[in-house]
């Protein structure tokens, strides 16, 4: 769905006015939209209606409490990657037997309290972890159930710093491998083999990649049959893309569970998701409003309050997003290059934006509902942004604007 549309030239999310939302909690201020996130999530459990599944939501895209909650009530399940995520997860009401535990590097403290929630699998991505996992379930007097995290070495095709499933990339246990630590999985008693694992990669919109990935997990399944290591699910892990510019598709995710479930094919394998992106990338955005209009003889400037703190995509993956007035307005157009108060040269926003604005006016950046507020910061000593959650006529504040002295409430001068 669209979550946010123009009513009299106005930008709205459903019934809300996102200039009334501004001017009520102020900018830079995150805006979400519940019903989208709601439909995005149901894409999923459509599409893969009929056979055994759990769509498990990757908590890194956005970790706000709401959001979890509002998928917690649909049935979600959670895929984390810390135990700081674990305890958010638990705090919005998700139910432990549906997280599975993913990340490269889980601390003995982190597996402790996955083991005493009682969550559903480890995705063991190293023959160290699964040793040490191996361990401290033991020493708990616990047994741990495993997924094991596979790198088929398949190019996603998507940006470098997202692509996780090459041999050069530090995720998962490499195919030559995988068969040896299944067995040496098998014989700890601490450990239960469940399934098994592979995420290659994010913001992807081709089928391909995927349909290479499925099919050398289902021949790793059936080898590992042959060797009396049956396993019951098969995580096909996240990555569906969603619609950044104009000439990006989304994944269709009808056709996406249609390869799934021709690789799967009648094995007894319940089939594990964890989308994140595509739950709530385009269920936000980001306002903003413009401080100044500057120009040089090379560019136009305009001066926002938003900043790389807090939205780091285009700096750290030269990532476009689109950026619009949130008011037709009468103006002067122009190309911009919209940019933040930090002292950096790679605080941008977005570059040679075609816009019809003026000092004071509010823009919107369109699909900031997935890694945005999530991954900002309080660098100059910015406060986080605020975040509202719009549900119809009703805009909930869900993330206070954090107040500046909080932020250096911690430190402390030498005597």
């Amino acid at each position: 769905m669209n979550a946010f549309h123009r009513h009299n030239g106005s930008l709205m999310s459903e019934q809300k006015s996102l200039t009334s939302l501004a001017e009520e909690f102020g900018t830079p201020l995150y805006v979400y939209n519940r019903r989208a996130i709601e439909t995005a999530w149901t894409e999923f459990a459509t599409a893969l209606e009929g056979h055994p599944h759990l769509i498990c939501y990757a908590v890194k895209a956005n970790s706000n409490l709401a959001v979890l909650n509002t998928l917690a009530r649909l049935g979600s399940g959670f895929d984390i990657v810390s135990g700081g995520e674990l305890k958010r997860v638990l705090a919005a009401g998700g139910t432990p037997e549906k997280i599975v535990f993913s990340g490269v590097g889980k601390s003995e403290k982190e597996m402790v309290a996955g083991l005493e929630a009682g969550i559903r699998c480890f995705n063991v991505e190293s023959a160290s972890e699964l040793e040490r996992l191996a361990t401290v379930a033991a020493a708990h007097g616990a047994t741990a159930q495993i997924s094991l995290r596979i790198n088929p070495d398949v190019d996603a095709q998507t940006h470098p710093y997202i692509s996780t499933g090459l041999k050069e990339n530090k995720f998962g246990i490499g195919m030559a491998d995988a068969r040896t630590t299944y067995r040496r999985a098998a014989e700890l008693p601490s450990i239960d083999v469940q399934g098994i694992d592979c995420h290659i990669g994010s913001q992807l919109t081709r089928l391909e990649p995927y349909a290479d990935a499925f099919a050398l997990l289902v021949e790793m399944v059936d080898s590992l049959a042959s060797e009396g290591i049956t396993l019951s699910h098969i995580d096909v892990g996240g990555g569906q893309g969603i619609q950044y510019s104009a000439d990006e598709e989304s994944m269709d995710i009808a056709s996406w569970a249609s390869c799934i479930r021709s690789a799967v094919g009648d094995r007894n394998l319940e089939i594990l998701v964890e989308p994140g992106r595509y739950i709530v990338g385009q269920a936000g955005v980001l306002l903003t409003r413009v401080e100044y209009l500057k120009s040089n003889e090379e560019r136009h400037f305009a001066v926002v309050d938003a900043a790389m703190n807090d939205l780091i995509r285009p700096a750290l993956y030269s990532a476009w997003q689109d950026i619009e007035a949130v008011e037709t307005l009468e103006r002067v157009q122009n190309t911009y290059d919209v940019v933040g108060p930090i002292c950096e040269s790679a605080d941008f926003l977005g570059k040679q934006r075609s816009l019809a604005i003026a000092e004071k006016d509010l823009l919107c950046i369109r699909s900031s509902g997935a890694y945005a507020s999530v991954m900002s910061s309080n660098y100059n000593t910015r406060p986080r942004a605020a975040e509202v959650m719009v549900d119809g006529e009703n805009a909930f504040l869900v993330r206070a604007r954090e107040e500046t002295e909080a932020l250096f409430a911690n430190e402390f001068i030498l005597p």
